[in-house]
């Protein structure tokens, strides 16, 4: 604490890391996910996530009138998040629109790093399945990368797949969504890097499994579990708890004010998916919960030791 404390203007607690610092660890943390979206959908993944981020740091770097595109590295994170949620081969201009729309509309319109209310990726992703939701559905098959349909959809047609192919990322669906395990993988740096707590995801997850066990079609136990768990691993859960919604940024500073932010992304996301009309509903949660932040935040600070009740 010796080396940590400075006695002057404020702030008083300092730390080594670096915005730059901690962007560069979550691009690796995204690594796993990256490759395994190369591996399974080949070079139009890897394209769509070069267009996204070059699209991005480009988009920023004009904004800010520097000539290092990568910057802090928040805007390469911001295109590779966004890549990830997009399907495999979406028209070249479509990624390109998206990396200037997170930039633009989703960051610096609200006044840079540190100051957006919303996830800037999810608000692309937003406006593009909104604007050309053709593109945005538009799903391959691993491998052979022929057209198909993703698990959700097939689920509610009685076509089950397997949780192998669901945790290694055999499936159908966005190019970083599909690998539980190399999501997983990720996210365990940025656990042991403590960038995110357990809080959130556990409660996103957790909600998303019970909700999936208890509404998600009665049986017997085992198979509740089965669908739970299904509801888990399929679709842009992992993602979406792990990445998104732990946005330092757009999420809750306080410990209870995370649980309460991770469950009802859950809540929402189940929501949409048993009664929507849409098969997934994690972006459409997460960005919810953000325009809810500040009011979680006002409702669960700490008590102030010794304050006096009005």
């Amino acid at each position: 604490m010796e080396t940590r404390l400075v006695v002057s203007s404020s702030p008083h607690l300092k730390t080594p890391e670096s915005i730059q610092s901690v962007m560069t660890d979550v691009l690796l943390a995204l690594f796993p996910a990256a490759i395994a979206g190369v591996v399974f959908f080949g070079w139009m993944g890897l394209l769509t996530m070069v267009l996204c981020m070059v699209s991005a740091m480009v988009t920023e770097a004009v904004i800010l009138r520097q000539k290092n595109i990568f910057g802090d590295g928040s805007a390469a994170v911001t295109g590779l998040l966004l890549a990830m949620t997009l399907p495999p081969a979406p028209p070249w201009w479509l990624t390109v629109i998206g990396g200037v729309v997170a930039i633009v509309i989703g960051k610096q319109v609200f006044g840079g790093i540190g100051n957006n209310i919303f996830n800037p990726a999810l608000v692309a992703r937003a406006i593009l399945m909104v604007s050309w939701a053709g593109h945005m559905t538009g799903w391959l098959s691993p491998v052979d990368l022929v057209s198909t349909a993703t698990p959700l959809p097939l689920a509610a047609r009685g076509v089950s797949t397997s949780f192998l192919s669901l945790f290694i990322g055999t499936v159908p669906g966005c190019i970083g969504e599909t690998s539980a395990f190399a999501l997983l993988l990720g996210a365990a740096w940025l656990f042991y890097k403590g960038h995110i707590c357990w809080r959130i995801p556990g409660g996103y997850i957790g909600v998303v499994f019970l909700m999936g066990m208890f509404f998600g079609g009665m049986g017997s136990l085992a198979t509740m579990v089965s669908v739970g768990l299904f509801h888990v691993l399929a679709g842009g859960v992992m993602l979406g708890a792990l990445y998104m919604a732990t946005d330092w940024v757009s999420s809750p500073v306080t410990p209870r004010g995370k649980l309460i932010f991770g469950i009802g992304c859950g809540i929402i996301t189940m929501l949409v998916r048993l009664y929507g009309m849409y098969p997934e509903g994690v972006t459409f949660a997460i960005l919810l919960m953000n325009a809810v932040t500040p009011l979680i935040d006002r409702a669960t600070l700490p008590r102030k030791f010794g304050e006096v009740t009005k």
